[in-house]
């Protein structure tokens, strides 16, 4: 074990390669087409940094879970300190500190009675946990309620509920027989200088109100992505949209859900989207930029009115769900520390500077015949090119490969371009982005890629 332990500071780029060659499946990868990966060695602010050196912008936060920056030092401090306190224990009949404070720190800085926070491990283990959730509060109250209401092209994780949800994503059709029963309704996508998104939200919200009316019955609970929708390619939607289709699901009695794995923490320009809105869902999962890219680390946060109905004398009214490291220390210690840095280096007014450079390059997109929809939202700039949508479609791979040979970590998502840095990026950095992002767009168009 030892030879193994220490092998990481000696061995060369070209070693690593090729053990991750024999050895490793990397995730959402076709191995059989998949071109040498860089060799990550360290990483610094908004920059990774490969084994020869060469700098790589970070301009989508290592799928969007790096907030602050990548080494950041109090966040360093607060692992150290925290590793050699206590590292782990089972939470099941224990607790400590780290998780109690954060689930305490959750609780203030969400809306309304969102209090009982139940921790994972990340974002498709959170929509798991509130689907149980949902599903086993009406067995609670004598009903059988199977089916769950999402949206189209939402992408929830992938383990075997979250998979269901998502099922319009393109990205699970290999598995729709073993999913439950969801019904799926449209969700009406805007951009800027978009003239129609009146008559597509009467659209979805006529869909939904036919739905609940016919099967409300049945339905367990609704799932969105409040304000965006991230794998589907940064599909932005409106608030009025959002308060209105909750208002139609109290209605109904129907249990509302937010995914803000994505969404929260800064990403929309508010700590959670679902202040756009101001509207509060029944339950609201958490993750991503919860440790500031540290740790892999979920929080499924419900209401309390919600967590009563488990309450009770027996185990047949309790949850039946757990992690072998739900609420891990290091990891809630690590996301103590994210959070104090919200108010510490006025996370969000930096956010909102972000977005004002995004909304500058907006004219320069919208100036281009190449692309369509242009769209910002808090950190995130998206637009779209081209007609092909397949995830990791020709267009995408070339342009990704260009971006990462000439310094940039940006990773399209089929016909869609997108920026979500982390938001210690400078002005400098960002705009050096910009002009590489054009760049890469003009040698698509010219066909030299």
């Amino acid at each position: 074990m030892n030879e193994h332990s220490n092998l990481q500071g000696s061995q060369s780029a070209e070693e690593i390669i090729a053990l991750d060659k024999r050895h490793v499946w990397h995730p959402y990868t076709q191995h059989g087409i998949e071109v040498e990966p860089p060799v990550i060695a360290r990483a610094k602010g908004a920059s990774l940094f490969d084994a020869d050196g060469r700098e790589i912008l970070d301009m989508i936060s290592s799928w969007w879970t790096c907030t602050h920056g990548h080494a950041h030092p109090k966040i360093n401090a607060a692992l150290a300190r925290q590793a050699d306190t206590l590292e782990h224990i089972m939470f099941a009949g224990f607790t400590h500190a780290p998780a109690v404070n954060l689930a305490k720190a959750l609780s203030e800085l969400l809306p309304g009675d969102l209090n009982r926070v139940f921790f994972t491990d990340d974002g498709s283990t959170a929509v798991e946990t509130a689907i149980k959730v949902a599903y086993k509060s009406w067995v609670n109250r004598g009903q059988t309620r199977r089916t769950l209401i999402a949206f189209d092209g939402g992408y929830h994780g992938d383990t075997l509920g979250a998979m269901s949800v998502g099922r319009s994503s393109q990205m699970f059709g290999a598995f729709k027989d073993l999913m439950c029963d969801v019904r799926v309704v449209p969700y009406p996508a805007t951009f800027e200088g978009d003239d129609a998104v009146e008559e597509r939200e009467a659209g979805a919200l006529s869909a939904l109100e036919a739905l609940l009316a016919n099967h409300k019955q049945n339905i367990a609970a609704m799932i969105i992505e409040p304000m965006m929708q991230g794998a589907a390619g940064i599909r932005i939607c409106r608030p009025s949209f959002l308060k209105r289709m909750v208002a139609m699901a109290r209605e109904a009695k129907v249990l509302v859900i937010f995914d803000e794995v994505a969404t929260g923490f800064g990403r929309t320009g508010k700590l959670f989207a679902m202040e756009h809105a101001e509207v509060t869902p029944d339950i609201v999962c958490l993750s991503k930029g919860l440790t500031g890219g540290y740790m892999a680390l979920a929080a499924t946060v419900v209401r309390d009115q919600l967590f009563d109905i488990f309450l009770g004398h027996d185990f047949d009214r309790a949850l039946p769900h757990g992690h072998s490291f739900t609420g891990n220390p290091l990891a809630c210690a690590v996301a103590l520390a994210s959070l104090g840095l919200y108010e510490e280096e006025q996370t969000m007014a930096r956010i909102a500077e972000i977005n004002a450079h995004h909304r500058t390059m907006l004219d320069v997109l919208a100036a281009r015949t190449d692309v369509m929809r242009p769209r910002t939202l808090g950190s995130a700039l998206a637009f779209d090119f081209g007609s092909d949508t397949q995830y990791q479609s020709e267009a995408s791979l070339k342009l990704r490969a260009w971006y990462l040979a000439n310094g940039l970590n940006i990773r399209p998502i089929g016909s869609t371009v997108y920026l979500m840095p982390p938001y210690c990026i400078t002005d400098e950095e960002l705009a050096r982005a910009y002009a590489t992002m054009i760049e890469g767009m003009d040698r698509l168009a010219s066909g030299s890629l």
